[in-house]
């Protein structure tokens, strides 16, 4: 399954959105590419979304859920990718 949080992350002028996968890496990366997200988007475990974006990761099947179910979503699929263990944008899981 998809989620993703409202978009309430500030950066560059825009507010941004997270979305993760609590299946797999490669099911973030699809439905990231079906959504249009840039691969420069992801963030060890998760996609950045800007807020234009929010209404189309909807309506494509991402649930959304409040900022702390993410990271518990992340943790309980054993997904959760901390920046002391990051390397080159790989998870742990393939």
């Amino acid at each position: 399954m998809l989620y993703l949080d409202r978009p309430a992350w500030p950066w560059r002028g825009r507010l941004w959105s997270h979305l993760i996968s609590d299946v797999s890496p490669a099911e973030l990366h699809a439905f990231a590419e079906m959504l249009g997200a840039p691969r420069r988007g992801f963030d060890r475990d998760h996609y950045d979304i800007p807020a234009d974006r929010f209404a189309v990761a909807v309506w494509l099947g991402a649930r959304v859920v409040p900022s702390r179910e993410i990271v518990r979503l992340l943790y309980a699929a054993g997904l959760r990718r901390p920046k002391h263990l990051a390397g080159s944008g790989d998870l742990i899981r393939p």
